[in-house]
């Protein structure tokens, strides 16, 4: 399944309208708040129609998975998207991440703590809050965490020179930031996966730290890395991916990428590519394969340092205060 899905639920007490637009969103907040009423309503109207009292409205079919049975029900769900609710203990096993990986649906996954199983995006995480149009009788969604950019801790970057830049990986994104802070004169240090990030910058002496991480897939960490911004004085810079920041710095002057950029949702087939991370990587090594900026994920191509090419993929960057 690929594009982006508009689910609106709704009967004669409570409206709910959800934007789907990936494998894997993650529905969060507080007690009665209405995530359980939601999957309730998307269940009722999936047993009885019109008939449930419930209305939901989706260009694509809405199923609920539950209880001991639900590798036998997901076998025959196929191009839905299916809501599961947290008191689901199957939902947080390493057996429910390899079929949600292996089909073509999209999920919507109840869940206050994070499942670090699953590689969701920092950017598909909501929260259910009242609009306040009268009391709690229209619930709404709005992200979590949100911002230009997606960088959390501060609304927008100053300039500030950090005193060190963490980087979640040890290839290719870590060779280029490392180059930018050498020239800068911050130190740089890989935490050589996402799992890691969280013991490295709270072991770390700096107190004023970068951290750049492919939000693609940063989902299960944001939320404890963000708890370290009480002690330390904390950035976080979340683009997609390095091979997202490189195809959408201008470097490339290719009229069909453009547009995907700008809607991703339409050309990522969910059981394809189960994190955007991956996609903009075959995108990247698709586009420069065979010419001088030829792209590889393990480390980077010398080329990408070079003058003309250092200077766009900088200038396409927020204020890092490493200038």
């Amino acid at each position: 399944m690929r594009g982006e899905h508009l689910v609106t639920v709704r009967n004669n007490k409570v409206q709910i309208k959800l934007p789907i637009r990936r494998n894997l969103t993650i529905l969060k907040g507080r007690s009665a708040t209405g995530k359980s009423t939601l999957i309730d309503l998307v269940g009722q109207f999936d047993e009885l129609g019109p008939d449930s009292g419930v209305i939901v409205n989706c260009d694509v079919p809405c199923k609920v998975l539950s209880g001991k049975n639900w590798q036998r029900d997901l076998e025959s769900i196929s191009g839905s998207i299916v809501f599961i609710d947290e008191d689901n203990a199957f939902m947080r096993s390493r057996e429910f991440a390899h079929a949600a990986k292996n089909s073509d649906n999209y999920y919507v996954l109840v869940a206050r703590e994070a499942l670090p199983q699953l590689p969701y995006s920092v950017d598909e995480i909501y929260e259910l809050r009242n609009t306040g149009r009268s009391s709690s009788k229209y619930p709404a969604y709005s992200r979590t965490y949100t911002s230009t950019h997606r960088v959390y801790g501060v609304r927008q970057f100053d300039g500030t020179r950090p005193d060190l830049v963490v980087v979640e990986d040890s290839n290719s994104g870590f060779d280029f930031f490392s180059a930018l802070c050498q020239k800068s004169g911050v130190p740089c240090v890989s935490a050589k996966g996402k799992t890691n990030v969280f013991r490295t910058v709270r072991d770390a002496g700096a107190n004023s730290i970068l951290v750049i991480a492919d939000g693609a897939a940063f989902g299960p960490e944001i939320e404890t890395v963000l708890a370290l911004g009480r002690y330390k004085s904390l950035q976080l810079f979340l683009p997609e991916s390095f091979e997202w920041l490189v195809l959408s710095s201008g470097l490339f002057r290719d009229k069909k990428m453009q547009d995907m950029l700008l809607h991703p949702a339409d050309y990522i087939e969910s059981s394809e590519f189960f994190s955007w991370e991956r996609f903009f990587t075959r995108q990247l090594v698709k586009l420069t394969s065979g010419s001088y900026l030829a792209y590889g994920k393990s480390s980077l191509n010398p080329a990408y340092l070079e003058a003309r090419q250092r200077a766009i993929l900088e200038a396409s960057l927020p204020k890092l205060g490493l200038e």
